[in-house]
Formats: structure tokens, sequence, C-alpha cells
């Protein structure tokens, strides 16, 4: 038997005998708490309006949610409705317990403060091995989620989402606009989870991994794009295991400021290791000076005060990834195991791929084309260019038409590189052209230029004055037949 303490029946048999229910929560009673009122309906499928809050676009929300909070509700819903607030909700979860945000895409709130519109505050400090985690995290503090809620920023340092110390927090259906970041993951995390999410025309950076030591993270089939700052960025701290999956992540750079990326991992105060991004679109904007989809900054064996330091990023894969439209798709500098696969690349305007002071890198099958379906692409250069690299292979390279460049591949500096198994096809200058380099392995290419006029050779070697080392001709006659 259910028991409500005050039931409403409206009852019509004007609509085909159609019965019409609502169930009205109880009102306060005088000095009834939050808390007693959540302890009394624990069950009923209360929502943040059953509580103060209004919902309307004007009234501050923020105190009747916070409250709410605090009462230790658990799950609060959100009906349809716009919920301004001026200060941070904190869900500090070792005192209030498992805490979510639910709606189902109808509302959103309106951070019309500075700071983060939702603060996750848990105590977690070992990594995920299950030993160590302290008995309060499990009973408490698992996994805090928001669900089907827009955030937007109605404040110069408004921001999304924050999260610290928290473990298996879960992000899914969320909206967040004109923030300043949209989710900032700070000091220590574990196991965070983004998904399907919508992160898009943020004046800062969409997901912010903020010198952060977090391990097992993943996003995807999630749209993050137009954040001026960057789109997915970690900046220092010690991450491990990025996995970035079946996401559009576009345009995250501001066209009149600084180089961004739209995924942008920069070592230079920290490690980054074990990082998947596969079966993503990652494009635009080429106007943007130094623009770049995938940036990775590593240290590589740096010289600092006499000591050589060790390289602090690397163990990457780059694969079955669309990747246009920027003045460099893919640019690695001091980084170690990086290998690049099944991708394809256009519209690379300096590069198509750029690797520095790295080693270790494979370079596999990938198609990297002038595609006359975007008639705009013959301003890009698409030129493939390792500098200062040793130990690395390029493999199955499929090249075509770099324009305006020394040759299809270029080699700076390099030190046991091995090319094999090449298609590089109507490139300027020459097929693979190798500058001050030590030992290098090339067979098995296909070099062809049947450009009208065309005077490019298939390999040339250069030392540091440009004097022509070796030179190796196209087989012209042989490819006629």
């Amino acid at each position: 038997m259910i028991r409500i303490s005050r039931l409403v029946w409206i009852a019509a048999a004007a609509l085909a005998g159609c019965v019409i229910a609502m169930v009205i929560a109880d009102d306060p009673q005088p000095g009834e708490t939050v808390a007693g009122r959540v302890t009394k309906k624990r069950g009923s499928f209360l929502t943040v309006l059953d509580f103060g809050a209004k919902g309307d676009g004007v009234a501050d929300d923020a105190a009747a949610i916070q409250e709410l909070i605090e009462a230790k509700v658990g799950s609060l819903r959100f009906p349809a409705g716009s919920y301004r607030i001026t200060k941070t909700l904190v869900v500090d979860l070792d005192k209030v317990g498992f805490t979510s945000f639910v709606a189902d895409g109808s509302a959103r709130l309106v951070m019309a403060g500075s700071g983060p519109a939702i603060r996750f505050i848990g105590t977690h400090a070992g990594s995920a091995d299950p030993p160590q985690f302290k008995t309060n995290v499990w009973d408490r503090q698992r996994m805090p989620v928001v669900e089907g809620l827009a955030i937007h920023g109605d404040h110069e340092e408004a921001d999304g989402i924050e999260a610290k110390g928290t473990m298996q927090i879960t992000l899914r259906g969320v909206h967040i606009r004109n923030c300043r970041h949209g989710v900032h993951l700070v000091e220590r995390n574990r196991n965070v989870l983004i998904d399907g999410c919508h992160i898009y025309e943020n004046r800062g950076i969409g997901v912010f991994y903020d010198q952060v030591n977090l391990h097992q993270s993943n996003i995807s089939a999630s749209h993050i794009s137009y954040c001026k700052q960057g789109g997915v960025v970690v900046r220092g701290g010690d991450v491990r295991n990025i996995h970035i999956a079946g996401c559009d992540i576009e345009a995250n750079v501001d066209r009149s400021g600084p180089p961004a990326a739209n995924v942008l991992l920069d070592c230079a105060d920290g490690s980054v290791a074990e990082v998947a991004i596969t079966g993503c679109t990652i494009q635009h904007s080429k106007e943007a000076h130094g623009s770049a989809n995938i940036r990775i900054l590593g240290r590589g064996f740096a010289n600092r005060q006499g000591q050589r330091m060790p390289f602090n990023c690397g163990n990457v894969t780059i694969g079955d990834n669309v990747l246009s439209d920027v003045q460099t798709n893919i640019h690695l500098v001091g980084v170690r195991g990086v290998t690049i696969t099944g991708n394809t690349f256009w519209q690379g305007y300096e590069h198509n791929l750029l690797v520095e002071d790295s080693s270790h890198v494979v370079v596999g099958p990938n198609a990297m084309e002038r595609n006359p379906l975007y008639g705009y692409t013959s301003e890009g250069k698409d030129g493939v260019v390792f500098r200062g690299c040793r130990d690395s292979t390029i493999t199955g390279l499929h090249l075509h038409n770099v324009i305006d460049s020394p040759a299809g591949i270029v080699m700076e500096k390099c030190e046991r590189m091995h090319v094999t198994g090449c298609t590089i096809l109507d490139c300027d200058n020459a097929g693979v052209l190798l500058k001050e380099c030590g030992y290098v392995s090339y067979d098995a290419l296909m070099v062809s230029d049947r450009r009208q006029g065309a005077t490019s050779v298939a390999l040339r070697a250069v030392d540091a004055s440009g004097k022509v080392l070796k030179e190796v001709p196209l087989s012209r006659d042989k490819e006629a037949e």
C-alpha cells in the first residue's frame, strides 16, 4: 500500500474518458528542515523546484540548490528551466555522500559568478589500485555524476565543472558553453569518464588537465569545438592513460591569439604517457598562427645545468583519425614511442607532420593527399619533416603533391632512420631529402612525378652547406612503360 499524505485528483471525462492525476509534494511544516523533508520523502520523485529553486532564469537559485546538496539528497533532479546561480555549487563528497546532477537536456545552469558552476571535491589520494582505496571513498564518494544538464557561463571567469580528488567522476550528455574552461581537472583525480558531451564555444579550454595527477581518463563520442585556448589540453602534472575516441574536435583556437591546438599535451612541467587518440575527426583553423590538430611537447634529452634529462612524454598511439585544415596536422617535439597509422591527412598548410628532437617514432600507412574535393587545398604545403630525430621508421606512407617545399619527406640532422615501402607522388624538388643525416636506410620507395615540366628527383642528400652528396633520379623511362 502506497501512503501519500496529500493527494489531489483532477478527473475529467471530456477527452475520451481520460483521467489526469497530479501528486503534490508535502509543503514544509513549521520548523522542518530541508534534511528532514528529504529523509521523509526519500524515494519520491522530488526535484530542485520542490525545495526553493525557481528555474526562471532571474532568481538566484544557488542557495536553494546548495542547501539541498548539504541535505544529502544524493540525486538532484532538474526539470526544464534556467537555473541562475551566482556562487559555485560545492559538492564535498566525503561530507554529503554520493551525489548526482540529473536532467534530460531541457534544464541549464547559468553561472553568473566566477569559478565553476559545480565543484566536486573528494579525498581519494591513491592510485586506481583497489588496495589504495580508503573505505570512505567507496562508502560516500565513488562516481559522482552529471547527466543531461547544460551549463552556460554568464561571467568572464565562469567555468563549467571542476573536479578535485574524485574517483570515477562521470559526465554524460553534458552541454557546456560560453564558459572559460569547460571541464577543469585539478590536483588529483582517478578514472574520469566524459561521454556524449558537447563542450562548445568557450573562452578557454574545453577539457583541461591542469597540473593534475590523473591516471585513467576516457573522452568518447563528444563534440569539443570552438574553445579558444585548446580542445583537450594537458599542462604539466602526472598524466597517464588518456583515451580520446570517436570524438569531433574542431577549431579550438583563437584566430587572433597565441598558438593553440585541438589536442595539446604540454609536458614541459610534468609527464604524460600512455595516450590513445583514435577514430576522431580533428580539424580547423588554418587562419590561426601556429595552429595544430595534435601537438605533443616533451623535453626529449635536454641538457639542463649539465645534466641530460630523460624523455617525459611518449607511448602514444594516433590512429584512424581524419586530420585537416590547420598549419600543422601533427606536431611532435621531444617525444618517444609514438605510432601514427591509418589516418587521413590533408590541408596541412605548413606541414602534415612535423617531428622534432624525438625517437622511436613509427609512421605507418597513412594517406596524405591533395583531394580535389576541397578546391582551396592548393594553398597547403602538406610536407613531412623530421628534424633532429633518431631511431624511427616510416613505412607504407602514401604521400601526394607536397608543394613549395624542399621535398615530400625531409630529414634534417637525423640518425638511424628507416624509410621503406612508401609511395611519394608529384612532390616538388625531391621525393626524399636528407640534410646532414647520419645512417638512413631507404628501400622499396615508389617515387613518381608526372606533372608537366617536372624536374624533381627521387632522393637527394646534401651537407650543411647544401652541397649535393648524392642524388637518385626518377626512373622516368621505366615509369612510362
